[in-house]
This record gives structure tokens, C-alpha cells and sequence, in this order.
């Protein structure tokens, strides 16, 4: 089950979650057909985007996340909401790459590390919130901890892991953020990037001891909130159909000349519908 636990710790002056989206890179897994690299990509774009989704104030409030890299792997586009419906998908999602010399798999080749990060929030205002800064590494916690850092001026901590195991499954997944709040000490900060430093496998971590383990391991026992995000699709065929009506009569007939009929493909889920020219026309009556 994915979890996300989230609470303050340091004397109350940073904010805490623990993620574990295991479960969620696997139904991203299964979807898409990932290989391992683009697996891990998507993965911890899911995971951090998680973490921005909870922070929304409203259920109905929607988040959605590019990565505009030049690797070989092509954009990321991350979706979710305040209610924790979280989707994704990777433009190459075959994309393999050699392991790097360390032996992990390069993420950074796949993502690219020239490009740009763009985060839209829309929650119910005239104008969506929107923000961006450029890629540092592609290796996603450091650009995401850039983009706090330059866009939002929020000071951040960013670990992040998706481990894959021999079957191609993900066996450990999930993040560990830190923000500090207003006013922070610099005793505060320092235990935060302190333990940062000590959180480079965190994948490892949520397979062996879980997301309450971390917990324990590094902040004691603190009491936290406990959420389950899940890899969820809000595509159907009513709004698919509210779509097409949107591109207009004209538009819907030229297609059905040509191709006899209009297939829309789901990125995020991959479902396929398919609509007839009866179709199109009880959707212009």
C-alpha cells in the first residue's frame, strides 16, 4: 500500500514526509511497460509529485508537473490532485541506458540535464500558479530541490529512490522531504541536512524497514498524519466525449472522412476509446 506520512520534527521547525510508492511504480510499471531506467525516472517524479499534491489545499485543486529534458527518455508529465490521484507517463517509455559506473541506473541520461522543470497549480483561481527552473542534474530530487529553491525560495531537502528488482518489479520505492518553516534555526537546518546526507538509498530503506521505519530510525518517535496516495486515472469516456465536442462539428466529421473513425488514446492509462460517426452524431445532436 503507498503511504505518505507527514509530521514536524526539530523542535517544530521543519516539516517532514516520508513517502512510499512502491506500489504506485509498479501499477506505473505495468501501464506503461517501463524499462528499468525510465522506471526509476517516472518513478521518483510520482513520488516527489506526491509530496506537492498533498500540500494542496483543496481536493479539487490539481497539480501538474513537466520534465523537459534532452535525454534519451523524452518529457515526464506528472498529474495529481488534492486528493492524492496521482498519474504519469514517460514519452520513451522503452528508453534504456548502460548502468552507470557506480553501478545504479543513470537516470540523468534518461531525463537529460539541459531542459527545464514546470509546475502549474490550479486551485480554482482566475489564473493558474505556475513556476519553473532549469534542470540541474535530471536526476530529479536535486532539480526538484533546485526548483524549491529558485521559484518558491523554499529551503528543501530532497531524497528520493526507486529500486528495481531482477523480475523488472519495483521491490523499494518511495521519498523522504524536508522543508524548513518560517524562522527555522540554523541548528534546525543543519540536523535536517545532516540526516539528508545519511538518506542516499532510500529505496533500500523502504524495502527493508518502510516508511515508519525511517521514521523511527532518524526522528525517534514522533507522531505523524498518515495518507495513501494511488496511481489513479480520472479519464472516462464523459469526458473524453466533453472534449471532442469541444474541437466542434466540423472538425469531428473531417476526421471520421478520413480514418472512418476517432480513437483517443489515454497517456496516463493507456485505455483506448473509440467513437463512430453514430457516435459523433448523437454528440453534435
Amino acid at each position: 500500500m503507498n503511504k505518505l506520512l507527514k509530521t514536524i520534527v526539530f523542535d517544530n521547525q521543519i516539516t517532514l514526509s516520508v513517502l512510499d510508492t512502491t506500489e504506485m511504480v509498479n501499477k506505473a510499471i505495468d501501464i506503461h511497460k517501463l524499462s528499468p531506467v525510465c522506471a526509476a525516472a517516472l518513478g521518483r517524479t510520482l513520488t516527489v509529485c506526491t509530496f506537492m499534491s498533498s500540500n494542496l489545499k483543496n481536493k479539487s485543486d490539481k497539480l501538474s508537473v513537466t520534465i523537459a529534458g534532452d535525454g534519451v527518455g523524452g518529457k515526464i508529465t506528472v498529474c495529481g490532485n488534492g486528493d492524492l490521484n496521482m498519474r504519469g507517463f514517460i514519452d520513451n517509455p522503452q528508453a534504456d541506458l548502460p548502468l552507470r559506473l557506480d553501478g545504479k541506473l543513470d537516470v540523468g541520461g534518461v531525463v537529460g540535464r539541459t531542459g527545464r522543470l514546470t509546475v502549474i497549480r490550479s486551485m480554482g483561481l482566475k489564473e493558474p500558479y505556475s513556476g519553473s527552473s532549469e534542470l540541474v542534474s535530471g536526476e530529479i530530487a536535486e532539480d526538484f530541490t533546485a526548483y524549491y529553491a529558485f521559484s518558491e525560495q523554499q529551503p528543501t531537502a530532497i531524497a528520493l529512490g526507486v529500486k528495481i528488482g531482477t523480475d523488472l518489479k519495483c521491490i523499494g520505492a518511495g521519498g523522504v522531504i524536508m522543508q524548513a518553516l518560517p524562522g527555522a534555526s540554523e541548528d534546525a537546518l543543519i540536523k535536517a541536512e545532516n540526516v539528508a546526507n545519511e538518506l542516499k538509498n532510500v529505496s533500500t530503506l523502504i524495502q527493508e524497514i518502510g516508511a515508519e521505519g525511517i521514521i523511527k530510525k532518524y526522528f525517534g518517535d514522533v507522531s505523524y498524519n498518515e495518507y495513501y496516495p494511488e496511481y489513479k486515472c480520472l479519464c472516462s469516456r464523459d469526458y473524453i466525449e466533453k472534449v471532442l465536442i469541444s474541437l466542434g462539428k466540423e472538425e469531428l466529421y473531417d476526421i471520421i472522412d478520413k480514418e472512418g473513425k476517432i480513437t483517443v488514446d489515454c497517456q496516463f492509462c493507456d485505455n483506448k476509446y473509440e467513437f463512430t460517426k453514430e457516435d459523433v452524431d448523437g454528440l453534435i445532436k
